[in-house]
């Protein structure tokens, strides 16, 4: 879905309002090309809001007493947005998504200016329910909650096949959709919902495969899973930048600063120790 300019620069929820409302950005950059010793001094990160903000403000901190380097950061409830937004110019970098999420979402945005210039953690998706406590327990005919945006819902139904729920044509397709189940022992029901509000389909599913991120915002962690995606997943999250931005020193000492002892530790300390450092 394409987005409205004007929309992607005005609805952002954030504490820090974007630059402008309209306009070409791309056409001011290359007609006034940036203050190198001010973007070297600044850099606007866009981020998710909740437990990974929280996290964030830690490489800030370490941002700054390092590097005298100021990280103003713009909160998002959307994954839709983060990535026009770096790519627009309307942020320098983004850190609240995995490759394969970016691989699509540049794919059919034709974001073709993105690059990734760091690791950040692997946040595990987990099974949550509150009528069961084990699998042993789940009913024939059960409903299951999973994301609906491409990538979280394919890397979902991985998860449910490595717990032997289902059967996918290809468990290693990043891609996979709810067409691709070959076997489904169970008869379950898949349910497809909004990324952002799978945690509060609690109440209406027997079972709810939840980011981290959102677990986090209604008091749930990894450890309170019935079952969590593997240390090894391949869906570490990454800090993304331009092609004409990537080398600056803004962006570089960001990456330094997120991949750093104090940021690992609340990260830790945010989700309970359910997080895998990434680099």
């Amino acid at each position: 879905m394409k987005l409205n300019k004007f929309f992607g620069l005005c609805v952002l929820a954030s504490s820090i309002a974007l630059a402008g409302c309209g306009g070409d950005k791309k056409a001011e950059q290359a007609a006034a090309p940036a203050d190198t010793d001010q973007v070297a001094q600044t850099i606007k990160v866009g981020v998710m809001s909740g437990p990974e903000h929280a996290v964030a403000e830690v490489a800030a901190k370490v941002a700054k007493e390092k590097y005298g380097l100021t990280v103003e950061y713009v909160e998002f409830n959307d994954y839709a947005l983060p990535n026009t937004a770096v790519s627009n110019g309307d942020l320098d970098a983004n850190a609240m998504q995995h490759k394969p999420y970016l691989d699509k979402d540049s794919s059919e945005k034709k974001l073709d200016n993105l690059v990734i210039v760091g690791n950040t953690f692997v946040y595990p998706l987990a099974g949550y329910s509150k009528k069961i406590k084990s699998l042993d327990e789940l009913k024939d005919g059960a409903t299951i909650a999973v994301p609906n945006d491409p990538s979280n819902l394919a890397r979902a139904l991985i998860l449910l096949e490595k717990q032997g729920l289902i059967k996918l044509k290809d468990i290693n397709n990043l891609f996979s959709t709810s067409l691709d189940i070959v076997e489904n022992p169970k008869n379950l029901v898949i349910k497809e919902v909004d990324t952002s509000v799978a945690a509060r389909a609690l109440d209406d599913v027997d079972l709810a495969v939840v980011n981290n991120n959102y677990a986090g915002q209604v008091g749930l962690t990894a450890e309170d899973g019935v079952f969590v995606e593997a240390k090894d997943s391949p869906y570490v999250n990454i800090i993304v930048a331009r092609s004409d931005n990537k080398d600056s020193e803004a962006v570089q000492n960001f990456v330094k600063a997120y991949q750093t002892d104090e940021v690992e530790a609340e990260a830790k300390k945010q989700f309970k120790d359910g997080v895998v450092k990434g680099w």
